[in-house]
């Protein structure tokens, strides 16, 4: 049984429209301020995520980085209340090891176009934040990459311009996203990562643009 002040975080975050996106115990190989405890992956609860941010002041006040100016100041309080320590995938470098901690995690893999396929958001995965907590709580059972059953992948195919052909190519995708004919992945996100069964309807679309011109 988890202790009574890991479901108080949960339920904090869930009034940011945030959530759990897996964890793990540390080490002291970890090389972070605590030796021990945990490191809690935090990511968006989509879709419910999107209206909770879009009626924020960072997002309102229209000035650079809206998200990351929001996770900060959200993670922060939230690692103040439960006497954590919030870590950040921007502000670097030094960058921390998100992807790392990601499979360390065992709720995300490496799926087959290379990007991050999580157990719950699929190729949508995206972490707004990690708390340091100095406690343990038990660690989820052992799952398998959703793509180890996905009979399709679909994921390979479903680039317009087959960016994902051999590799990630970041200019053929950000050409085509710039291009009258990449209208539908700028409006509706990246169509490699809509063509996940997992976490079909997660993004709204309005959210999938931010996203693109955050990306271009």
């Amino acid at each position: 049984m988890n202790p009574p002040r890991h479901d108080a975080l949960l339920a904090e975050l869930a009034t940011h429209g945030l959530k759990s996106m897996g964890h793990f115990a540390i080490t002291a190989q970890d090389m972070l301020p605590l030796e021990t405890g945990t490191l809690m992956l935090i990511g968006p609860d989509e879709p419910r995520f999107w209206s909770v941010f879009t009626q924020s002041p960072a997002y309102r006040d229209q000035g650079a980085d809206p998200l990351d100016r929001w996770s900060r100041q959200t993670l922060d309080k939230v690692a103040a209340d439960h006497d954590a320590l919030a870590l950040y995938p921007f502000g670097g470098p030094p960058f921390q090891p998100f992807h790392s901690w990601a499979l360390r995690s065992g709720q995300a893999w490496t799926s087959p176009i290379g990007f991050l396929v999580h157990a719950t958001a699929g190729l949508f995965a995206s972490y707004r934040g990690a708390l340091l907590l100095n406690w343990t709580f038990a660690q989820a059972p052992p799952q398998s990459s959703p793509c180890d059953t996905c009979p399709t992948q679909p994921c390979k195919t479903a680039c317009p311009v087959g960016a994902f052909d051999d590799g990630y190519d970041v200019d053929t995708c950000k050409t085509y996203l710039r291009s009258p004919a990449g209208n539908d992945c700028m409006h509706q996100g990246c169509a490699a990562r809509r063509a996940c069964p997992v976490g079909q309807g997660r993004r709204l679309p309005a959210q999938a643009h931010f996203h693109m011109k955050a990306f271009l």
